[in-house]
């Protein structure tokens, strides 16, 4: 590096954006992720040995997968390459490799090739990659913000471990804050500036688990703050809201906002109110409701309030839930969105929730055997299997349905289910009692 080059990284680490500057050069700095680099787990063990074989990091934007990365090339001994698989090509991998295997037979030394967004390559960009991980030529550190197992080769998968980062919480959030505000070298803390412990608090809970959401924010915010007579810099709530592009909604995630306007979605879904059904869910996106939590919520209202007048209900919500996983916001908000307009428009029927409910509570009371016709008959091993003596097998009788005992003889007069006659359960009613008729006729 000639004195050209050194002042012109210089200035871009000078330059470059807060939360690049706070990154963290060694373990014991990296906040969050213990599950898996907590003392004696096995990436923390693995990078402090210098033993690192082929990782894929998985997990959400702004969770620390581009961190440990960083993290690793200072700490190992081995060569280091990134490449981001949005701009880069095969040339660059191969590059890389030819590099590796020239560090490999001449010096011994092994190389680390960090290819971030790996999922943006194609099938065969990844293949190119699989003989010289497989051969040890690179090791190889794959980070991606999609699930791996949909999006990265089975072959390389199984070459390598998966690391899934959860988002940060929202004490890890405000300690990256604190951090911020305090260091004088890589942060703010020579431009004297005073975070408000409210405005500290809304910045790490809207920051939805990420980390670079939450530091850009508070860069903005104390970059476009005219300093009050005393000199210092103060960012209140207000403030700290702009920067986030976020209104400060009046909603706590673990205290009764959470549970009042859960229950109040939840209500106007049953209620068939779609508009208000809409404004609980962007009142919970805003304030960062976990969208897991949502879709669960939605998929429950689906069975429990719609039911069988709308079977379809169910179907719906149970692939948005597992849509919004792999999806992710924002986009995961037009999910949620159809799912429970969808719920809330549905016709309503509560009558399978209380027939199992009704059920359960008989099964408590009432001690019952089952019928000797429905018992199990196992097969001695020798010749067919023999069948329980009196059952009447339904396929073999007109409509497959013919009039015999289900329930035990200490019930037999129970009904749970209770069908209606709205939308699909209208249908099942009248099945029922087409069934009911014949059982008479044959009467």
């Amino acid at each position: 590096m000639d004195l050209f080059d050194y002042m012109k990284q210089k200035k871009q680490e000078s330059e470059s954006p807060l939360a690049s500057r706070l990154r963290p050069t060694t373990l014991e700095e990296v906040v969050g992720q213990q599950h898996i680099i907590g003392k004696g787990k096995l990436l923390y063990r693995a990078i402090k040995a210098d033993k690192l074989t082929s990782v894929i990091f998985y997990g959400p934007p702004g969770t620390g997968k581009t961190t440990l990365a960083q993290v690793i090339a200072n700490t190992t001994n081995a060569s280091f390459r990134q490449l981001n698989a949005t701009t880069s090509g095969k040339k660059d991998m191969e590059a890389a490799v030819q590099d590796a295997k020239e560090a490999l037979g001449g010096f011994g030394r092994r190389t680390i090739l960090f290819i971030d967004e790996i999922h943006r390559f194609n099938k065969a960009q990844q293949d190119y990659l699989l003989p010289y991980v497989e051969d040890g030529t690179v090791i190889l550190i794959g980070a991606t913000t999609e699930n791996p197992y949909f999006e990265v080769n089975s072959a390389l998968l199984s070459r390598s471990t998966i690391f899934e980062l959860h988002p940060l919480s929202k004490e890890d959030i405000a300690q990256l804050l604190d951090r911020a505000m305090s260091d004088r070298v890589r942060g703010l803390g020579a431009l004297h500036a005073v975070l408000m412990p409210d405005a500290r608090d809304f910045l790490a809970d809207t920051a939805g688990g990420d980390a670079r959401t939450a530091l850009n924010a508070i860069e903005l915010a104390v970059m476009t703050t005219e300093p009050d007579e005393n000199g210092q810099i103060i960012i209140d709530l207000d403030t700290a809201a702009d920067c986030i592009q976020r209104r400060a909604v009046h909603y706590d995630k673990t205290g009764e906002q959470h549970y009042d306007t859960i229950s109040a979605f939840i209500k106007s879904m049953r209620g068939s109110d779609p508009d208000a059904a809409a404004y609980y869910l962007a009142k919970m996106l805003t304030a960062g409701e976990d969208i897991k939590f949502i879709a669960r919520r939605i998929m429950i209202c689906a069975s429990e309030d719609v039911g069988n007048a709308d079977p379809m209900a169910l179907t719906l919500a149970t692939s948005a839930c597992l849509a919004v996983e792999r999806v992710g916001m924002p986009e995961a908000r037009i999910l949620l969105a159809q799912a429970a307009i969808y719920v809330a428009c549905a016709p309503k029927s509560n009558a399978s929730y209380m027939a199992i409910g009704k059920a359960l509570e008989n099964v408590q009371q009432v001690k019952t055997s089952v019928p000797g016709h429905l018992k199990n008959i196992h097969a001695n091993g020798e010749g067919d299997v023999p069948q329980a003596v009196g059952y009447k097998y339904a396929h073999d009788y007109p409509n497959h349905y013919v009039r015999q005992q289900y329930l035990p003889d200490e019930i037999i007069n129970e009904r749970f289910y209770e069908p209606t006659d709205i939308g699909y359960e209208k249908t099942i009613s009248e099945h029922l009692r087409f069934l009911k008729d014949m059982e008479e006729n044959d009467g």
